[in-house]
């Protein structure tokens, strides 16, 4: 069979090698995309120049925090050197002195001598003294026997003392249920005659009357009986006394009170009272507070 002969007119098409070329230009271009992609994040975005001062920043730190350890190092160094230094210093100090009192121990042995002298001085001094005080005690002590042989002279016999002033009751006399408590006023002094069992003896000042523990007690447990009577016994000198004390009894605890007017400097003979007598019990040890008053009843208005 005979070959088709090409006409004149037939080209070559080149659009196949085209298409190649172009693909694979892609292909190149793809790949150097990927490697930039890559390089940018392996460095983070930053320039080599970058990369290369951030290491050397990083052994710049590395080389101070080393440089912080040595310099600490070196300061604790130098504390111990110091202290080392401080302690021979003082050792040489004591061996100077030590060395100048082996060279002088003949000033010291005078000086020990003067010292030893000085000291028994002032021992035969002290004795002296001691011996003058013991003399001086024998004497004091002789006239306090004289004293006493004087004042044993003047004590009043029995036959010539003065007389008991017997307390009597006033008016009609009082009611059974009455507990009396006494009180004797004299110059400067309130006593309490026995509401414990024994005298109790205090200052006539009003700041001595409010702050007494004893007294204030006595007023503190007579207030709790409408029954009870302060009788306040006056002497010749005791009226300023009983206006202390029994203002006291009569306008902070509300208390009864009474006062009988005593003659004379005799004892006081209290048997009359026998059966009307109070008693409580014995105040508190000395520092406690003193009682607060009670307060005042109310009065009913009509």
């Amino acid at each position: 069979m005979a070959k088709r002969r090409h006409k004149g007119t037939d080209e070559i098409l080149l659009i196949p090698f085209l298409d190649i070329l172009c693909s694979l230009i892609g292909v190149l271009i793809l790949i150097i995309v990927v490697l930039c992609v890559s390089q940018s994040q392996q460095t983070k975005g930053r320039t080599p120049e970058e990369i290369k001062m951030a290491q050397e920043y990083k052994d710049m730190l590395k080389e101070i925090k080393e440089r912080e350890k040595l310099q600490t190092l070196i300061a604790e160094k130098l504390a111990k050197l110091k202290e080392v230094q401080k302690n021979l210093d003082d050792k040489q100090q004591r061996f100077v002195k030590l060395r100048k009192l082996l060279d002088t121990s003949k000033e010291l042995k005078e000086q020990n001598k003067e010292i030893s002298q000085k000291l028994q001085k002032e021992l035969d001094d002290l004795l002296t003294e001691i011996d003058g005080i013991g003399r001086q005690q024998k004497e004091t002590q002789k006239e306090i026997e004289l004293l006493a042989a004087e004042l044993k002279k003047r004590q009043v016999p029995p036959e010539k003392k003065v007389p008991p002033v017997i307390v009597q009751p006033s008016g009609s006399g009082m009611a059974d249920a009455t507990k009396v408590y006494f009180v004797e006023c004299s110059s400067g002094s309130l006593r309490v005659l026995g509401a414990w069992g024994e005298d109790y003896r205090l200052a006539a000042t009003p700041s001595v009357v409010v702050s007494d523990v004893s007294f204030n007690h006595l007023l503190a447990e007579a207030a709790k009986d409408k029954n009870s009577l302060i009788l306040f016994l006056i002497r010749d000198d005791g009226q300023a006394a009983f206006n202390t004390g029994a203002g006291r009894a009569e306008s902070d605890y509300s208390i009864r009170i009474g006062k009988l007017p005593i003659p004379g400097r005799g004892q006081l003979d209290l048997a009359l009272f026998d059966k009307y007598r109070g008693k409580i019990s014995p105040p508190p040890a000395a520092g406690a507070p003193a009682p607060a008053p009670a307060p005042a009843p109310e009065t009913k208005k009509s």
